[in-house]
């Protein structure tokens, strides 16, 4: 298929656009480089051995939206695009909902226009909100406890509605639990700009000496160490998984289809910078301090519906990603070149 990655250049599409190419897709990478560097694209090419063609455009514009799909034939979109810190969407509510929800009506359209049907959503495991049932499946009601996350939860509930209206469409909404890790080859990997918002980014940059110490929001959790459990899944098999529901959703008589790409393992905070410093051999300093509000003590997902229908599994552990991350973070401190 020809295949449109929207967001193409950013940590999670760029590692999908390489798996797309190696399994014989042809690619067109749609980006604005709002929150991705344009270095990216030789980094890509580099590995895939091939040139990628890239369109840069603000999605959010219609009339140009439109006009890529006109110039273009694609088959199907990968739908990447979009603003991701939860802090950063309290504090621009009103900038997240236009980025996020106009990025996709804008690309909905111009799908619709040109009989373009296949779709697979980067949704978010923000969508269960702070349910208490830990372990999360795909039938749980969806709300969010964020801005970021409203925005997930409404494009979700516009692809069910546009499911019901029309049946011809084939959609996959992947809702990601907590992306680390990078490519094999240290090349690509995740590089946020400012202070990190996750915790893997935040653990590697101390580790490489760009940050003198990692912050632990809370130890008196009711978990087995204390701090906050997370379900981390390496983002090679997170691409691996947009692969396979591209495929599948291809073959279902079903207008949508919801799958969990996690992998149901619970690591903890702790657990996470002791893995970091055995991978890089430095240590991880790092204070306790007050919990941050809305954090929750513990979740993960149950990704046997995603095991069982797209016959995917994550298959690499905590210390595969550790490992990965500082391959990536040791031959790249600073991240990619402005260039």
């Amino acid at each position: 298929m020809r295949v449109l990655v929207t967001g193409g250049a950013g940590y999670i599409g760029s590692h999908t656009v390489l798996q797309l190419l190696a399994a014989g897709h042809d690619v067109l990478i749609a980006d604005d480089f709002s929150n991705a560097k344009p270095s990216v694209i030789d980094r890509l090419e580099e590995l895939a051995g091939r040139p990628i063609k890239v369109h840069r455009i603000d999605l959010t514009d219609e009339a140009a939206t439109a006009a890529l799909f006109a110039a273009e034939d694609i088959d199907a979109v990968i739908h990447f695009a979009g603003f991701k810190a939860v802090g950063e969407s309290v504090a621009k509510p009103l900038s997240y909902y236009q980025n996020n929800l106009d990025t996709t009506f804008s690309v909905l359209k111009a799908m619709d226009a040109h009989g373009v049907r296949r779709f697979v959503f980067s949704s978010s495991a923000t969508v269960y909100g702070e349910n208490p049932v830990l372990e999360r499946t795909e039938d749980m009601p969806t709300y969010a406890t964020s801005p970021y996350g409203w925005t997930k939860v409404m494009v979700e509930q516009v692809l069910r509605d546009l499911a019901v209206a029309d049946d011809s469409w084939r959609i996959a909404l992947l809702r990601y639990f907590n992306p680390v890790g990078a490519h094999a080859s240290g090349r690509i990997g995740e590089d946020p700009s400012g202070l990190p918002n996750n915790l893997m980014p935040f653990v590697s940059q101390v580790a490489v000496g760009r940050r003198a110490k990692l912050a632990v929001f809370g130890d008196d959790y009711d978990t087995a160490d204390g701090t906050g459990v997370r379900d981390y899944i390496h983002v090679e098999d997170l691409a691996a998984g947009h692969l396979a529901a591209l495929e599948k959703i291809g073959e279902v008589d079903d207008a949508l289809s919801v799958w969990n790409l996690g992998s149901g393992e619970p690591v903890s905070v702790l657990q996470v910078v002791t893995a970091f410093a055995r991978a890089s051999g430095r240590d991880i300093p790092y204070e306790v301090v007050p919990r941050r509000p809305g954090d929750v003590a513990a979740y993960w997902a149950d990704p046997s519906k995603a095991n069982r229908e797209l016959g995917w599994r994550a298959t690499r552990g905590i210390d595969d990603m550790c490992a990965d991350t500082w391959r990536w973070q040791s031959q790249n401190p600073d991240g990619y070149p402005d260039a």
